[in-house]
């Protein structure tokens, strides 16, 4: 469960994390860092990919900068997952609803 978001820090199940986050349903994978800093590449995803979640959630940032290529929109489509792209603070309250019945993960960029 997603407890708090705001730029730069964020706290799940009463932990606080201040870098960019993947958020599985049994554990948090910080320092997430990706291939190109705002843009979000197929092998930037691999480990959510791995994990066959039946949503992924890309929080893009409080203002929106991370983008997702649209061969990564493609490939995540491609396995099955539903992709989810929104604003980080709308994206932490998707995961939280979608979470309790579906096998949902969070990619999550907590600044710009």
């Amino acid at each position: 469960m997603i407890d708090s978001y705001d730029f730069g820090r964020i706290v799940v199940d009463g932990k606080a994390y201040r870098s960019d986050v993947i958020v599985f349903p049994d554990q948090v994978k910080d320092n997430w860092w990706r291939k190109e800093g705002h843009t979000l590449h197929i092998e930037d995803i691999e480990p959510v990919v791995k994990e066959e979640p039946e949503v992924l959630i890309v929080g893009t940032g409080k203002y929106g900068i991370l983008k997702v290529l649209p061969e990564t929109k493609e490939y995540i489509e491609s396995k099955r997952i539903e992709l989810i792209i929104e604003v980080t603070d709308r994206a932490c309250k998707i995961y939280n609803a979608l979470s309790k019945d579906r096998k949902t993960v969070a990619a999550l960029h907590l600044t710009c």
